[in-house]
């Protein structure tokens, strides 16, 4: 089987009020690319991933007239996809929803939070994802309430082999300073994204302690807008996100081999899921974002990671369509693990 993780920049911004897909010379959400072009790009990714299931980041909106499930079934109606069947969770107001695009000969998820509900006075042992986590963000002596602007999807799995296993889709809290005008914001506004952003990952892996315990297959994937080393406010908290998630030195850990590569070179060519323009600098940032973590049982079936980079997959490098197709559909790029399930 093969599953993938891949963040559609703007993914919601290729389909009109009622869901259809706006193929037309507009221009999408991404600099300098219309909507027929991304489009066109996405279809071509999809299909060359061929994949049984896509955790889809930043999939199409959820409120309204409009339908995450619709848009997504209808993108794959349009591009002939063997991943033609989508299933969400909680919605939120962001616009960025996740989803999971799956094969239904090959899988059949099942939404299935865990937890329990708090509305908004919180708890602090792994409440719903839709609720709030209390926690002491900064070492005052009292709690404060977290939430998901975009709650993580949990889904109980069953392969068409009949081995049933858990999936968890992560879109973290991004730590970008926006809106920052002066250092001092940056730097403020910096590290109360990041505290944010790693109270979501103490939950999720309160979360994923309390399946590894049960014994549960388990495979955690999606855009943890973090990694180790990405930033210079990390040693001021001492690790990164994804290490917390990861568990590592806490309990039975998940395994992705490219945060193990990262962890274990910070200097040096690292692996990168994601490419970015930037404007004042005048040139591309590259960052390790996207993971695909899984439980020591899963492990143990040899599973093959891949991140679908064009220019550091030799595959992709040397297909020019599919080159520029992942360069045109978004800032991210998938990554897949193919594993016996």
């Amino acid at each position: 089987m093969r599953i993938a993780t891949y963040n559609v920049e703007w993914f919601s911004e290729l389909f009109d009020r009622d869901d259809q897909l706006l193929e037309d010379g507009g221009w999408s959400a991404r600099y300098d690319v219309t909507r027929a072009d991304q489009l066109t790009a996405l279809g071509i990714v999809f299909t060359a991933m061929d994949a049984d299931a896509v955790m889809v980041i930043e999939a199409p909106d959820t409120s309204g007239r409009r339908s995450t499930v619709r848009a997504l079934e209808r993108f794959a109606a349009r591009f002939e996809l063997r991943c033609r069947r989508a299933i969400t969770g909680f919605a939120n107001d962001t616009q960025q929803e996740i989803a999971l695009l799956y094969d239904p000969d090959a899988l059949t998820p099942v939404h299935d939070p865990k937890g329990a509900p708090t509305g908004k006075h919180g708890s602090t042992d792994a409440p719903r994802f839709d609720g709030a986590f209390r926690i002491d963000l900064d070492i005052d002596a009292s709690t404060e309430a977290v939430v998901f602007s975009k709650p993580p999807l949990e889904l109980a799995c069953t392969a068409a082999s009949g081995t049933a296993f858990r999936m968890i889709g992560v879109h973290a809290k991004s730590k970008a300073p926006h809106g920052a005008v002066t250092p001092q914001d940056v730097m403020a506004i910096s590290i109360a994204n990041r505290r944010k952003q790693l109270a979501q990952c103490i939950w999720l892996r309160q979360r994923v302690e309390t399946h590894l315990s049960a014994g549960e297959p388990l495979i955690v994937l999606g855009d943890f807008n973090d990694g180790p080393g990405l930033d210079e406010y990390e040693r001021l908290f001492g690790r990164s996100g994804v290490e917390i998630v990861l568990g590592d030195g806490d309990g039975a850990p998940l395994y992705d081999p490219h945060a193990r590569q990262a962890l274990a070179q910070r200097i040096g060519a690292q692996p990168t899921t994601a490419r970015f323009y930037l404007r004042d600098q005048k040139r591309y940032l590259q960052a390790l974002l996207d993971y695909i973590m899984v439980s020591p049982d899963l492990r143990a079936r040899a599973p093959d990671w891949r991140i679908w980079h064009p220019f550091d997959d030799p595959v992709c490098w040397a297909t020019p369509e599919l080159r520029e197709a992942l360069l045109t559909a978004s800032d991210h790029f998938p990554v897949t693990l193919d594993i016996e399930l």
